[in-house]
């Protein structure tokens, strides 16, 4: 199986898509060889914030190192629900950072290709042999290995709380395919449908789908943020929480970190949403809908 690189620098850095490429091997893929960690950082590129403690490597190697020892023996898939809260508080990035793929790209190949073949190999069929697909190294942010989880940290973090990211990340249903619609952008939206979760309102993985494909059409023909209106975002909460960084102990493992002191959800605003979704639902077509047994999560 693919072990941790042989080589860390002391910083965070960028590996652009086209060098990326080049060290997605068959080898790679199939957990059958290493990354070449001392060329690979030959041709990285250093972060616009390199000087900061925040692109310190470590931290973030020591994380996904405890991430990978605490689910030893669990299921690959519960280590997201985790990993997702304190990665966000971890990186501590603007979402103009975190739109570069390049710090994805650097992420799975140069600080934790070892982690990203332990949590996606996965054997499409049951002749095939196990295998990570290439987008989990290098792919867009609902697809990449820690690009979807920082982004489901920060879609559906509530101000400070983390407690819904949790609850995202529970579901490999919901983590797959709300980054994929821009409406959960909207952070009311987002809220509720956690909400809905945690009543036990949308419970199994075609629910959980059914829910977002329903919100996302319905968002063609009404204006969520007129009918349940956000709180003025203030960058300043973000702004100094960042620059924290410089002094912020490590996150904790047991407990959920603290984000960025903003503004929770309107709460008028997400119940508004919360009985406008749970109609929705109720009309949507859920396929097996009567199946009890139904488990939650499909995709690794």
């Amino acid at each position: 199986m693919t072990d941790k690189p042989s080589f860390f620098p002391d910083r965070l850095a960028l590996l652009a898509d086209l060098n990326a490429a080049q060290y997605l091997t068959e080898g790679l893929l199939s957990g059958k060889e290493d990354a070449p960690a001392i060329a690979l950082n030959k041709t990285t590129e250093p972060l616009p914030h390199d000087g900061e403690s925040r692109a310190e490597l470590a931290p973030v190697r020591d994380l996904i190192d405890d991430a990978m020892y605490q689910f030893r023996d669990d299921r690959p898939t519960n280590a997201d629900a985790w990993l997702a809260p304190r990665l966000h508080a971890t990186l501590r990035l603007t979402r103009r950072e975190a739109a570069d793929r390049r710090l994805w790209n650097y992420l799975a190949l140069g600080v934790a290709p070892d982690y990203v073949v332990w949590r996606h190999m996965v054997a499409k069929s049951k002749d095939a042999a196990p295998k990570v697909a290439s987008r989990r190294f290098q792919g867009p942010a609902y697809t990449q290995t820690f690009a979807r989880l920082w982004w489901a940290a920060e879609l559906f973090r509530d101000g400070p709380d983390y407690g819904p990211v949790v609850t995202v990340c529970s579901s490999q249903d919901m983590l797959n395919t709300a980054l994929r619609v821009d409406v959960i952008d909207h952070r009311p939206t987002a809220q509720a449908t956690v909400r809905l979760m945690e009543r036990g309102t949308v419970r199994t993985g075609r629910e959980v789908n059914a829910l977002v494909a329903a919100v996302n059409a319905s968002a063609a023909t009404l204006m969520y943020d007129v009918i349940a209106p956000d709180a003025e975002r203030d960058g300043r909460p973000l702004r100094e929480w960042i620059e924290a960084a410089e002094s912020a102990p490590a996150v904790p493992r047991r407990e959920l970190p603290v984000g960025p002191y903003e503004e929770k959800c309107p709460e008028r605003s997400v119940d508004a949403l919360v009985d406008h979704f749970a109609e929705l639902f109720a009309g949507a077509p859920v396929r097996g809908r009567r199946d009890a047994g139904e488990e939650t999560g499909s995709e690794v």
